[in-house]
């Protein structure tokens, strides 16, 4: 037979307590829930299988075994304007994600180190031509580490003869810029395109003036750029739109310039008068300006309340307060009884010497300045004239990009173990859909739940032990309070009886159960009933007689609480 420790505290609890049968419907009915919660949550969530899409696209990238034939990574000079020179040595891996893996077999391009530049590019099979066709980009960005400072941009490089994947850096010519960007307060979803001037032949970024602000998780996140043939455009986050504008609207600087631009030859004349009020100059103070008077002056005309008490003091001794009974004059010094305010003060107008009150002075009028009118010589605002702006040009369809020959990372990053994965470039947002349901849809329930699983659980626990409530959390209840016991025994049992009394009562009932129970095991097997009877009733008078001492030893301790509560008191207003 084996005996369950925590059964026989629960019921040496319930026999000091008395706790009823209804009480201990619920204890069985909360613990049963507790139980079926805590399988729930240590069950480990079924992961689904990665399978290669089917679907065909002019660049589609699952990291799948031959994703070495068309990604290679960049060892270039970083080119800056600062002397220092920076190389791009960080690494790069493809593998399944090790936080919140949501799918069987899914890998993905992983940055291996912290605080370093990374660069890695794959050229398309063929450019990529947007003209006239909607352009979709999408790819997932998994950030196992967080990301404190670091991007998680890619970059659809311009198609030119000079594109190679061994020089790739920071300066390599790119038609759009899309993805999460996080560094201190900064934290946004960056759109940049890149726009040539028609009449210069020059290129110019186009940067988004109000992206969306990023999700920082740890979970797989999806990021879809769509742009329409009609220069409208559309970010999703998670298959859900969080931006959506025009780029002939919300682009900064903007894509056209203006039709007129100010003069840069045309100067203010100096004769200009651009004070629209002055101060009146035939303005003079008046004699009778008395620049000194006070704001205030004692009111003369007051006079004391009739029902004022002059000789009342604000405060007097409490009458109810008692010197206690265990003060010591030598060594505590003279007692001196507290303090509280003057109740007949608040049945008058007031208590204590009577002052004449302030009152606003009439005479009072500050310093004197002249008053403002309207300046005759005025001629408004000035501004330079306008004139056509030589630069002038219009461009109706921005979204006619550039040809697209190949795609990058380019980042640094202060985190490691960025994971990109399932990157669709191309003109179908329902194909962009489907992949997005095959792989990015299928893992994300699943890793939600491991996350949910990984957070710590957050109990409503009260403040304190003397807080708890036996049936609210019975578990908690009695290992609160066996702590505190336990705790305050280690200095002084006494003590722990005093303030304890339930789980004193209880370790007492615990303990004569326990010795009932071998007893009844050892030596009752033969003994006829009544002395079984005899047993139990002896066991019950004794925790009676535990739980009384223990109640009694309680009162006391609470007394002696209070009365040093009284004297610290005392003594600190005396």
């Amino acid at each position: 037979m084996r005996f369950n420790v925590a059964a026989a505290a629960a019921s040496a609890a319930f026999l000091v307590g008395g706790v009823n049968a209804d009480d201990q419907k619920v204890l069985k009915d909360e613990t049963a829930s507790s139980s079926v919660a805590e399988s729930s949550t240590n069950a480990a969530p079924e992961l689904p299988t990665f399978t290669p899409t089917k679907l065909k696209a002019p660049f589609l990238e699952q990291f799948t075994a031959d994703w070495e034939k068309r990604w290679k990574p960049s060892h270039a000079k970083k080119d800056t304007k600062d002397a220092e020179e920076w190389a791009y040595v960080g690494e790069w891996s493809v593998e399944e994600p090790t936080v919140y893996k949501g799918m069987e077999g899914d890998q993905g391009l992983v940055v291996k180190n912290a605080a370093a530049h990374h660069a890695i590019s794959a050229k398309f099979p063929k450019k990529v031509d947007p003209k006239g066709k909607t352009l979709v980009v999408q790819y997932e960005v998994k950030l196992q580490n967080g990301l404190e400072c670091g991007g998680a941009y890619m970059k659809l490089l311009r198609d030119t003869k000079a594109l190679h994947q061994d020089e790739f850096s920071n300066t390599t010519p790119y038609v759009i810029m899309f993805g999460p960007d996080k560094c201190g307060h900064t934290n946004k979803v960056h759109f940049i395109f890149n726009h040539k001037n028609p009449k210069t032949g020059e290129y110019e970024e186009k940067h988004l003036s109000s992206p969306p602000a990023a999700k920082i998780a740890k979970t797989t996140e999806l990021y879809t750029l769509i742009v329409h043939p009609n220069n409208t455009y559309s970010i999703q986050q998670d298959g859900e739109q969080v931006k959506e504008g025009s780029l002939l609207e919300d682009f900064s600087p903007a894509v056209n310039p203006p039709r007129e631009i100010d003069d840069p030859k045309d100067t203010k004349p100096e004769d200009w008068v651009d004070e629209a009020r002055i101060a009146d100059p035939d303005a003079k103070k008046p004699e009778d300006w008395d620049e000194e008077a006070p704001y205030e002056i004692v009111d003369e005309e007051a006079a004391q309340p009739e029902d004022w008490l002059v000789d009342e003091p604000l405060t007097v001794a409490d009458p109810e307060a008692q010197k206690p009974e265990d003060w010591d004059d030598e060594e505590d010094g003279d007692w001196i009884a507290p303090t509280v305010p003057n109740p007949k003060c608040a049945e008058a107008s007031g208590c204590g010497p009577w002052t004449k009150p302030m009152k606003k002075n009439d005479a009072y009028k500050g310093k004197w300045t002249a008053p403002y009118i309207d300046n005759p010589a005025y001629k408004g605002v000035w501004a330079p004239r306008k004139i056509k702006n030589p630069d002038y040009f219009e461009d109706k369809n921005p979204a006619n990009f550039e040809p697209i020959g190949a795609i990058g990372f380019e980042i640094w990053t202060m985190q490691n173990n960025m994971l990109f994965d399932n990157i669709y470039v191309g003109h179908s947002v329902e194909d962009a859909k489907k992949l997005a349901d095959e792989t990015f849809f299928k893992k994300l329930p699943v890793e939600k739940a491991l996350e949910e699983a990984d957070k710590p659980k957050m109990e409503d626990k009260p403040k304190s032990p003397s807080d708890l409530k036996f049936l609210d959390d019975p578990k908690l209840y009695i290992q609160e309070k066996l702590d505190l016991f336990l705790t305050i025994a280690k200095s002084d049992p006494i003590e722990a009886i005093k303030f304890v009394p339930e789980i004193a009562g209880g370790l007492a009932a615990l303990f004569v159960t326990v010795v009932a129970l071998l007893f009844g095991l050892i030596g009752l097997a033969s003994s006829p009933a009544p002395a079984a009877k005899k047993v139990a009733t002896d066991v019950k008078e004794k925790a009676k007689e535990v739980k009384d001492k223990a109640a009694s030893a309680a009162s006391t301790g609470a007394e002696t609480s209070k009365s040093e509560a009284t004297k610290r008191t005392t003594r600190s207003q005396s």
